[in-house]
Parts: C-alpha cells; structure tokens; sequence
C-alpha cells in the first residue's frame, strides 16, 4: 500500500478530491492511502503561527521550519519513505519522477504558501525539490493533487489492468495516440476507417504510426 502524506495550510482542498472516482476507490480498496494533515496542528502558540517576516527583510511572510519539522516528524514511518517540497526552482516533474515515486510506501508532500518556505527545510528535511512547471502558483496543493494523479495510476490495482499499463507506459515514457468513440461521424467529422473494420493488426498498426511519445 502506497500512502500519500500532505502537509498543507488549506486540508479542506483535499476533502472532495478524495471523495471522488478512481481515487476513493483505491483508498477504499486500500491499494493508496491519501492522508491530509493542517500544517496548524503542528503549532505550539495560541494563534497557530505557521510565518513569520523574512530575516533581513523583504516582501511577504516565509513559511517557518518548525511546524514543518514537527509535521513531517509526525508523519514519516519506517520503510520506502520520500518527503519532496514543491518549489518553481525544483526539478520538473515528469513521467521518470512518477515512476521513481510508484515504487515508495509513503510520499510525504509539503504544500508551500505565502513568500515561500524557510530555505532550511529544502536543506535538511525535504529529500527533493519538485516544480510542476516554469510558473508560479499561488500554493502546492494543486501540485500535490498532480503528484497523487500520476503516481497512483501507476500502482497495481488503481486503474485498469497491467497490460493496459504496459500499453500507456512505455519504460519512462508516456503514450498517447487518438482515441474515439461513438457516433462514428458527428458535424461531418468522421472517424478513421481502419478503427471501424475490426482488422486487429490495422488497428494496432494505425495506432503505432499516429502514438505520440512524451
């Protein structure tokens, strides 16, 4: 069982996302598990401070190490265990990071707000820096819902068969070709005739010669 560990200001995100399709079958199933943790409950004052102004001054509030620390403290168990931080200035992800990650127990993911996260928490807790793109988002929550995506359909049990897994994975890269269904003409756009004819090894020779790898 995979378990995928969100540390995070806003766990409400979360709360449909689990509640929905493949995902809440497999945690239902328990091939994954999706834990989502208030990065507040980590605090230990009154007002639940998780930021605090940038040593040396600057614009916005930093992300502070305690809470964070404690929280990952809380969380990481024994075993195959990756704790990655979502930064712009982290490495792309891609389809090798998914399939690096498919093969750990628990991905522990810290979602970042404000300015940004104490740069000691890169440095000493997170085992990895992960960008989902070159733009800036408002926070790492949508990165992590990325993350889960793309690695859970990558486990055995979460979506379709093996062979359907060998047919869309191929070694590190992704593959894509057309895909259609019913009506077979709509507005005059019709579909390609050799995925009508039953012909098998047409079919898979179409397929061969249209599939996009990424």
């Amino acid at each position: 069982m995979t378990n995928f560990e969100v540390i995070t200001l806003f766990p409400e995100f979360f709360t449909p996302y689990k509640k929905e399709g493949i995902l809440k079958s497999a945690c239902s199933k328990n091939i994954i598990g999706i834990n989502v943790y208030n990065l507040r409950n980590f605090t230990t004052d009154k007002r639940k401070t998780v930021d605090d102004k940038p040593f040396g001054g600057g614009v916005g509030m930093v992300m502070m190490i305690e809470p964070i620390f404690k929280a990952v403290e809380a969380v990481k168990k024994n075993g195959k265990s990756r704790v990655i931080l979502f930064s712009p200035r982290g490495k792309k992800y891609n389809q090798r990071i998914a399939n690096r990650l498919s093969k750990m127990d628990q991905i522990i993911m810290i979602c970042g707000r404000y300015e940004g996260v104490d740069e000691r928490v890169a440095k000493h807790i997170a085992d990895e820096e992960i960008s989902i793109g070159d733009y800036i988002l408002m926070g790492g929550e949508i990165p992590a819902m990325i993350v889960i995506e793309s690695v859970a359909r990558l486990i055995p049990g979460v979506v379709g068969t093996d062979k359907f897994l060998k047919n869309r994975t191929k070694n590190v890269n992704a593959i894509e070709y057309p895909q259609f269904t019913r009506p077979s003409v709509y507005n005059n756009w019709s579909v390609p005739k050799v995925l009508l004819s039953g012909n098998h090894k047409k079919i898979e020779e179409w397929r061969d010669k249209n599939k996009k790898i990424f």
